[in-house]
C-alpha cells in the first residue's frame, strides 16, 4: 500500500529530475536538463519580456501553426482528396462527426489568423529595426516563412471542394499564369492539368499536409535557433557599464592564483533574467490567450461552406482568397504588372532590406526617429497593400465593377 501511495511521486521524479529551482544555480541547471527548456537560453534580456515591445506576435504565429498541425491531423482522419468525395466529407464533418464543425472552424480561422499574424510580426520586426546586423539572414528566413504561410493557406483553400474554393483557386492560379515565358508552365505544375480538377486537388492536398508543414517546421526551427545565435531579440543599445578597479595584488580565483588588476562588478546592473520561470510564464500566458481566442472565434463563427462545385455557373465576380485580393485588384489594371511585376519587386525588396539599410541607429525601439524615412516607406507599402485587399473584398461587385458594401 505504501508503494502505491508513493507511485505518483516516483513517476514524477522519473520524468522531472530536479525539484522546482529556488536558486540561480538551480534555475540554470533546470534549463540545461529539461528537454523543452534547453531550447531556451538560461537568461534573457528584460526587454524580451516587455509585452509592448514584441506584442507576442511571433509566439502567437508559432502557436497558431501548432494548432493547425494538430487540428489538421484530426481532419485527415475524415478527409478524402477526391473530387467525388471531398465535398461529402465536408458535409459529414458538419452533420455526423462529433465536434466536426468546431474542428473545421478552428483549422480555418487559425489558418487565416496565422497569415495575418505573420505579416504583422514582420511589421513589428521592421518598425523596431530588428532586421539589422547581425540578424539580416533571419529576416530573410522570416520573409520565406511568410511566403510559405501564404502558400500553405492557399493550398488548403481548395480542399473543401465547394464553389468558393474552386473558383478562388481558379482565379489564384490564373494570376500565376501571367508570368512571361514560365507562367503557364508554373500553373500547369500546380494544377497537374489545364484546369482545376482531380489532379489539382491531389497535388494541393500533398503540398498542404506533407511538403509545406515539413518545410515550415524546418525554417521555424532555424529561425528560433538564429534568434539565440544572434544574441536574442533586438534591444536598444545600453551604456557601457562602469567597473571599479581594485588594487593590483595576489588574489585567489577559481583557476588558482591570479596576479593582475581585478574588477569589482557587483555594482553593475544586470538586465538579464532567468528564463525559468520568467520567460516560461510569459510564453504560457501567450499560449493560453491564443488558444482561447481561436476557441472563441470558432464557437461564434462557422467556416464557410458553399454549394458543390459547378463549373458551368461561376460566381460573379469570382474572387481569389482574401490575402490575394490585392493582387487581383492590381491585375484588373495590368495583368503583367499586377500579377507578376510588382509582386516580384516587392518580394525582392523585402529580401534585400537588411542588406540595403546598413545604418545601426534606432535598433530595438518602435518608430525610432533616426529611421523616420524607412519606417514611413514601409508603412506606406503596408497600408497600400491592405487598402487593395479591402477594395477587392468589399468594393468589387459583378464584372469587377465598383460597388458600395452598404
Amino acid at each position: 500500500m505504501e508503494r502505491l501511495i508513493q507511485l505518483p511521486r516516483l513517476v514524477w521524479d522519473s520524468i522531472f529530475r530536479h525539484p522546482l529551482p529556488e536558486t540561480d544555480l538551480g534555475r540554470a541547471t533546470t534549463s540545461f536538463n529539461n528537454f523543452f527548456l534547453h531550447l531556451h537560453p538560461v537568461k534573457v534580456h528584460r526587454n524580451t519580456l516587455r509585452p509592448a515591445y514584441t506584442l507576442g506576435l511571433g509566439l502567437i504565429s508559432l502557436f497558431l501553426f501548432i494548432m493547425l498541425v494538430v487540428s489538421g491531423v484530426l481532419l485527415m482522419f475524415y478527409y478524402v482528396p477526391s473530387t467525388a468525395q471531398a465535398y461529402d466529407r465536408m458535409l459529414d464533418l458538419r452533420g455526423t462527426v462529433a465536434f466536426g464543425t468546431f474542428l473545421r472552424n478552428m483549422h480555418r480561422w487559425a489558418a487565416h489568423g496565422m497569415v495575418a499574424l505573420v505579416f504583422f510580426h514582420m511589421c513589428r520586426v521592421f518598425f523596431t529595426g530588428a532586421y539589422k546586423a547581425p540578424r539580416e539572414f533571419n529576416w530573410v528566413i522570416g520573409v520565406g516563412l511568410f511566403l510559405l504561410t501564404l502558400l500553405a493557406s492557399f493550398t488548403g483553400y481548395l480542399l473543401p471542394w465547394d464553389q468558393l474554393a474552386f473558383w478562388a483557386i481558379t482565379v489564384g492560379t490564373s494570376i500565376a499564369g501571367y508570368a512571361p515565358v514560365v507562367g503557364q508552365d508554373v500553373r500547369f505544375l500546380l494544377l497537374g492539368d489545364h484546369a482545376v480538377g482531380q489532379e489539382a486537388l491531389l497535388r494541393f492536398y500533398v503540398l498542404h499536409v506533407v511538403v509545406l508543414p515539413v518545410v515550415i517546421t524546418l525554417l521555424v526551427t532555424i529561425h528560433f535557433w538564429r534568434i539565440r545565435k544572434d544574441g536574442g531579440l533586438s534591444r536598444p543599445e545600453e551604456p557601457e557599464p562602469t567597473a571599479t578597479t581594485l588594487p593590483v595584488g595576489t588574489r585567489y580565483g577559481l583557476m588558482g592564483f591570479v596576479r593582475g588588476p581585478l574588477t569589482k562588478s557587483g555594482n553593475v546592473p544586470d538586465n538579464a533574467v532567468f528564463s525559468w520561470p520568467n520567460l516560461l510564464i510569459a510564453e504560457l500566458f501567450v499560449f493560453v490567450l491564443t488558444v482561447a481566442g481561436v476557441l472563441a472565434v470558432s464557437l461564434l463563427f462557422n467556416a464557410p461552406l458553399e454549394e458543390p462545385v459547378n463549373v458551368m455557373h461561376p460566381p460573379n465576380p469570382a474572387k481569389a482568397p482574401w490575402y490575394f485580393l490585392g493582387l487581383q485588384e492590381m491585375v484588373s489594371y495590368s495583368a503583367f504588372w499586377g500579377g507578376v511585376g510588382i509582386p516580384t519587386l516587392e518580394v525582392l525588396l523585402l529580401l534585400l532590406i537588411p542588406y540595403l539599410d546598413r545604418r545601426t541607429e534606432g535598433v530595438g525601439r518602435w518608430f525610432a526617429k533616426e529611421r523616420l524615412l524607412a519606417n514611413s516607406l514601409f508603412l506606406l507599402f503596408s497600408v497600400i497593400n491592405i487598402i487593395l485587399i479591402a477594395i477587392g473584398t468589399f468594393f468589387r461587385g459583378p464584372n469587377w465593377t465598383f460597388v458600395t458594401p452598404w
